[in-house]
């Protein structure tokens, strides 16, 4: 497993329950969170090895939503 780490756009409750079908399909349910005390909304997944920060991107802009991988 690794963590990825994305500032995003995701702003409130409403936001993660758009962006939940996403993530709970990409990572799997209980491996991410949206930490949207932080000003930069950032959202940690505990990814397996195979899953890559694009997808993740990808996978958020699919449903409006825009994430930036950061280290």
């Amino acid at each position: 497993m690794k963590s990825l780490t994305f500032k995003t756009t995701i702003k409130c409750a409403g936001c993660i329950e758009k962006v939940t079908p996403v993530l709970n399909a990409l990572a799997g349910e209980e491996n991410w969170k949206v930490d949207l005390q932080n000003p930069n909304r950032l959202l940690t997944v505990n990814a397996k090895d195979e899953l890559q920060a694009g997808t993740i991107i990808s996978g958020l802009q699919g449903v409006g939503y825009k994430a930036e991988e950061i280290a």
